[in-house]
Order: C-alpha cells, then sequence, then structure tokens
C-alpha cells in the first residue's frame, strides 16, 4: 500500500517521467548534451520505465507527472508520432496498470514555445489557425485517455530568448500574446472539468502582471534547483522569491526540486515548502530528474526517487 498519502495528509509526491522527449529542436547546445536534439526515434526503454515506477511506490510516492509530447501516436494526429510512439490503447492499458500500483497518473504536454519540439511542423506554427485547433484536439484527446485526469500540466515555461539563444529557429511570445495562450490553454482544460497546472517561471520576469493576470484556478508550479541556503547580503533568488510571492497572494502551489544540478536540492525544497508556504495552499512537491528514461540515464531517476523517500521518512 502506498502510505506517502496517508502520512503526508493528502500533499503530491510526484516525480515527472518522461515519455517523449523532444523539447528542443537544432541547438548549438547539442555539443554539451546528446539529448538537445529532437529525435525521429522515441528515446524511452520499457524496463527502466518499470523499475523507476516500481521505486516510487516503495519510497511512498503517489503522483506521476507523464510528460507525452510526441510519444503518442495520437488518434487526432498521428502525424506527430516517431518511431516507436506508443498507440492509445497501449497507453491506456499502461495507465491502467499504473494506478493499481496505487499511482496516480497525471499528463503533461508542454505548450511552451521553448519545448515544444513534440509538436513537429506545429512547432513552427505557434498562434496560428491550425495550432490552436492541434492544441484543441490534443488536450481534448489526452484528457479522454486519462480518463478526465485531476490535473493537466500544460508547461508554459522558459519562453525567453535567453533560453532559446542556441537555438536555430527561436519563438517567443510576448505580452499579450502569451497570456492570450494561455488563457486558451487553460480554458481548454477547465471546460473538461480539469484543473490546469503550469510552471510559474514567467513571473521571474514578470511579477506584478503575473499576480495581476494568473487566474487562482491554475495550480503553480514554481521551480529553483539550487541552494536555499541564502549568502549574507546578496539578493534572494528570483526562483525563491516567486515562492513566496505566490503564497502572499493565495495561489495553491506544487514546489519542484530536481537533482539536476544539485542533490540535496529536494530536501531543501520540501522544508522550506513546509516551513513557508499555508498548509491550505501547499499542494505538495514534485521531483524532476530533466532526462530521458532510457538506461544510460536510469541511476538519475533512482537518485531521484531515492530523494523523496528520505524527503517523506523525514517528515
Amino acid at each position: 500500500m502506498n502510505t506517502g498519502t496517508i502520512k503526508n495528509e493528502g500533499l503530491m509526491w510526484g516525480n515527472l517521467l518522461h515519455l517523449g522527449y523532444n523539447m528542443w529542436g537544432e541547438s548549438d547546445c547539442v555539443k554539451w548534451d546528446h539529448y538537445i536534439e529532437a529525435s525521429p526515434v522515441l528515446r524511452f526503454d520499457k524496463e527502466i520505465w518499470d523499475e523507476i515506477l516500481e521505486q516510487m511506490v516503495a519510497a511512498g510516492m503517489n503522483t506521476v507527472v507523464i510528460d507525452l509530447g510526441e510519444g503518442v501516436r495520437y488518434e487526432s494526429h498521428p502525424e506527430i508520432a516517431v518511431e516507436g510512439s506508443w498507440d492509445v490503447d497501449y497507453l491506456r492499458k499502461e495507465l491502467d496498470k499504473i494506478r493499481k500500483m496505487g499511482l496516480k497518473p497525471i499528463p503533461k504536454l508542454n505548450f511552451s514555445a521553448a519545448h515544444d519540439e513534440w509538436l513537429g511542423e506545429y512547432s513552427r506554427c505557434v498562434s496560428t489557425k491550425i495550432y490552436y485547433q492541434v492544441c484543441r484536439d490534443l488536450i481534448n484527446e489526452v484528457i479522454e485517455i486519462f480518463d478526465t485526469p485531476e490535473l493537466f500540466h500544460i508547461g508554459m515555461d522558459e519562453e525567453t530568448y535567453l533560453d532559446q539563444r542556441f537555438n536555430t529557429y527561436a519563438v517567443v511570445r510576448n505580452g499579450d500574446l502569451w497570456w492570450h495562450d494561455l488563457y486558451f490553454l487553460v480554458d481548454l482544460v477547465e471546460k473538461k472539468g480539469v484543473r490546469a497546472w503550469v510552471w510559474a517561471d514567467y513571473m521571474w520576469n514578470h511579477e506584478e502582471e503575473y499576480i495581476r493576470k494568473m487566474p487562482k484556478s491554475v495550480l503553480q508550479s514554481n521551480w529553483y534547483y539550487s541552494s536555499f541556503l541564502q549568502e549574507k547580503g546578496k539578493e534572494e533568488a528570483k526562483g525563491i522569491r516567486a515562492y513566496r510571492i505566490l503564497e502572499e497572494n493565495g495561489y495553491d502551489q506544487v514546489l519542484t526540486g530536481s537533482n539536476w544540478c544539485r542533490a540535496y536540492n529536494f530536501q531543501e525544497t520540501v522544508d522550506f515548502g513546509m516551513k513557508t508556504i499555508g498548509k491550505e495552499r501547499l499542494k505538495g512537491f514534485l521531483q524532476t530528474p530533466w532526462v530521458p528514461t532510457v538506461k544510460e540515464t536510469k541511476y538519475r531517476h533512482f537518485e531521484a526517487v531515492d530523494l523523496v523517500r528520505q524527503a517523506i521518512s523525514k517528515l
């Protein structure tokens, strides 16, 4: 039995796993990370996936956020699929297995123009009529596949020039257009009785605007992957400040940690969240290894889950 939800009063203890990993197009960053550029073949290992899920259950975790991307041969848009993408029936069976394990599967499709290479040719049609139709089709289909999940993560992070400066093709929606498209996506999700969930880093550079325009109905996942210990005299990091501002303005939050660069970050994220975020607004914690689900990266995944286990055991 999964004891995490009982011991921790319903908090989410989640892990982000990638089925699809085509988050970036052609980029000069490939020299540092060969997983950066999109692949015509699905980068995924089912054996590793199964091992991670089993470890999550043993660790007391209760939620798996599945970044679907190009990993599904969607019936509405099969042209998005790559070699090895799962068909819809296979995904449904996998979701049923996950639920029987005691884990709640939550879908994620990242509609940030910085991380939407999984959309294939539609990633170069942002904010057009065809783009809106494809987004509508995919969101509706995924909600149906997941049997109307509680949450739907729509991404929307890092849509800045700085984050795309190495890309050969960069797209950044500014001002009212970013908000128009966010509202469009949120509305699609909410019309199906599902709560929209976003990365909250847009507020780092648009704090007042974000608080004024972001609906309280949207679940917030700010993220910060470094140390929470502030050096004397230095200004508080934007990522830490964002957690505080969201709390002061009454937003529900799932705080996001990672072992991407610092293993201690997840425990510090939990410690910070438990003492800073009000009980009624703290919805849980999400671990994000930020690597594809393949054999080469399995130890990063295993470490990520173990760090969550350690955090749960200390409560």
